[in-house]
C-alpha cells in the first residue's frame, strides 16, 4: 500500500512538474521567437521606408538608382555591426547586393512574398539559427525585394541553458520530494502498520496490547478508536472464555451428579439380577433404586425449568407482600416441623410486581437453604423493604455462614460449598442457579453477604 501509494503520487507529481517546465520552456521559446520577429520586422520596415525615400532623391537628380544601390544600403550596415543581422536586396530575383552574412544566409532560392506583404521565417543554416524579413518595395519600385535576417542562435543558446536549468532544478526537486514524500508517507503509514501489527498480535490471543496514543490529531483519535475496540475484544473474549469455563464445570459437575445415581441404580440393578435376595434384601435394593431415580428426575425437572426461565419471558402483574409471603409460610410448614427455628416475615412494602409462583419458588428456595444452615435456636428473618429507592426482599440467618470464596460460585449450576460433595444437606445444586434465573428473569440482582460462623443475608433487588 505505501510503495503504492509513493510511486502513484511521485509519477503524478513528476509528470505535472515536468509538463510545467515543458510549457514554461516552450512559453519562454516562443517569447523569444517572438520578439526577434518583432525587432525584424521593424528594422525592415525601417529600412525599407528610408530605402523608398533614397530612391526617390536619386531619380529626382536624374541618377540611375541601379549603381547606386551600394552607396544607399551602406549607411545601413551599422545594423551588421553586432554581426547578427544582414541585408540583401533582389531585383526580379537577381541579388543586386548583400552583405557578407547575406553571402552565407542567402545560398538558397529566394521565397517571394506576396503583393504588400512581408514574409516571415525561421532558418537554420551552418548550426545558426536566423530569422528572416522578407518584403517587396512599394511601387513604383515593387521589383525590388529586401530581405533582413537576425542571427538569434545566441538566445535560442540561452533559452537551451535556461531550460536545462529548469530540468535540473526540477530533477533536484523531484528528489528533494520523492525523499520528503517517502518520509511523510512512513509518518503516515507508520500507524497503520502499527495496527497491522497489533491485529495480529490480538488475532493471535495477545488481546492486552494497545496502541501507543500521541497529541490529539485525526491519527491520535483513530489510535484511540483502535485501543477502544482492542478494549472491547479483550472484554468480549474474556466473557466468551468465562462462558466457556463455566459450560465446562457446568458438564463436569452435571456428569458428576449423573455418576452417582447411575451407579447406585446400575449397581443394585446388577445385584438384584446375579443375587439370590431375599424378599426384605429385594425390597431395600428397589428402594435405592427408586431413590436415585428421583433423584434423577428432581434434577431434570429442574434442569427444563431453568431453561424455561432463560428462553421465556415472564408475565408480571402486580401481587400484594403479605399475600406472598403468606404463602410461603404455608409451603415451609411441614419443612420447619421438628426443627428448632423461628422464622419472622416482616413487611414494609404492600406491592411488588412479579411472576406469583416464581417468586414464591425464589423465596421458599432461599429459606430453605437459611433452614439447612441454621442450628439449633436457628432465626431467619424475611424482610420486603426499599433500600436506596428500590423494592428489595431479604432473607437473615443465623447459621453457619459461608467463607468469601464459596460465595462467588453458589449460584453456578451443582456447585456445592462442601467439597465432599455431600449431599445429605440438600438436592443436585441447582436450588440457587434456579433463583439467580428467577430474579434476572424480573430485572432484579441476587446477592449474598456472608461469613463463617456468622450467618448468611440473601438479598433480591428489583432493580425495574
Amino acid at each position: 500500500m505505501k510503495k503504492r501509494t509513493f510511486f502513484t503520487t511521485l509519477v503524478l507529481f513528476l509528470f505535472f512538474f515536468n509538463l510545467g517546465i515543458f510549457i514554461v520552456s516552450s512559453v519562454m521559446f516562443k517569447d523569444t521567437i517572438n520578439q526577434a520577429e518583432e525587432r525584424s520586422l521593424g528594422e525592415h520596415y525601417f529600412i525599407v521606408s528610408a530605402l523608398v525615400k533614397d530612391f526617390s532623391a536619386v531619380e529626382s537628380r536624374g541618377k540611375d538608382i541601379q549603381g547606386s544601390i551600394s552607396s544607399l544600403l551602406q549607411p545601413y550596415s551599422y545594423l551588421s555591426g553586432d554581426k547578427k543581422a544582414g541585408l540583401a536586396l533582389y531585383r526580379d530575383n537577381q541579388l543586386v547586393y548583400s552583405n557578407k552574412d547575406a553571402d552565407i544566409m542567402l545560398n538558397n532560392s529566394l521565397e517571394s512574398p506576396e503583393d504588400g506583404n512581408r514574409l516571415v521565417t525561421v532558418r537554420k543554416v551552418n548550426n545558426k539559427t536566423y530569422i528572416t524579413v522578407s518584403g517587396k518595395l512599394p511601387i513604383p519600385y515593387d521589383s525590388y525585394t529586401l530581405v533582413y535576417h537576425f542571427d538569434i542562435t545566441e538566445a535560442i543558446g540561452k533559452w537551451n541553458q535556461l531550460k536545462n536549468i529548469l530540468f535540473l532544478v526540477g530533477f533536484t526537486l523531484s528528489v528533494f520530494m520523492a525523499c520528503g514524500l517517502l518520509l511523510v508517507l512512513n509518518l503516515i503509514f507508520k500507524p497503520l502498520q502499527q495496527i497491522s501489527q497489533i491485529s495480529r498480535n490480538i488475532a493471535n490471543g495477545e488481546y492486552e496490547t494497545r496502541l501507543p496514543v500521541q497529541g490529539h490529531d485525526d491519527l491520535a483519535e483513530m489510535a484511540q478508536s483502535f485501543n477502544h475496540m482492542a478494549e472491547e475484544i479483550q472484554r468480549q473474549m474474556t466473557e466468551l472464555k468465562d462462558v466457556a469455563d463455566k459450560k465446562q464445570q457446568f458438564v463436569d459437575n452435571f456428569a458428576h451428579e449423573l455418576r452417582t445415581p447411575l451407579t447406585a441404580i446400575y449397581g443394585y440393578a446388577e445385584y438384584m439380577q446375579k443375587a439370590v435376595l431375599s424378599e426384605d434384601d429385594r425390597l431395600l435394593a428397589l428402594e435405592f433404586i427408586m431413590s436415585e431415580s428421583r433423584r434423577l428426575q428432581m434434577m431434570s425437572s429442574q434442569l427444563l425449568e431453568m431453561a424455561n426461565l432463560q428462553n421465556n419471558q415472564i408475565y408480571c402483574k402486580e401481587l400484594k407482600i403479605s399475600c406472598l409471603f403468606e404463602t410461603v409460610k404455608k409451603t415451609l410448614y411441614g419443612r420447619l416441623a421438628g426443627k428448632d427455628i423461628q422464622i419472622k416475615f416482616r413487611s414494609e412494602v404492600e406491592t411488588i410486581m412479579g411472576d406469583a409462583s416464581l417468586l414464591q419458588s425464589l423465596i421458599v428456595n432461599l429459606v430453605d437453604n437459611s433452614i439447612m444452615a441454621c442450628g439449633k435456636n436457628g432465626h431467619i428473618v424475611v424482610i420486603a423493604a426499599m433500600e436506596n429507592g428500590m423494592k428489595t426482599i431479604s432473607v437473615k440467618d443465623n447459621g453457619k455462614g459461608m467463607p468469601a470464596e464459596v460465595l462467588s460460585q453458589i449460584t453456578e449450576p451443582f456447585y456445592r460449598g462442601d467439597r465432599s460433595r455431600n449431599r445429605s444437606d440438600g438436592g443436585a445444586g441447582l436450588g440457587l442457579a434456579i433463583c439467580k434465573q428467577i430474579a434476572l428473569s424480573h430485572g432484579a440482582d441476587l446477592s449474598f453477604t456472608s461469613s463463617s460462623g456468622k450467618g448468611t443475608v440473601a438479598k433480591v433487588i428489583f432493580t425495574t
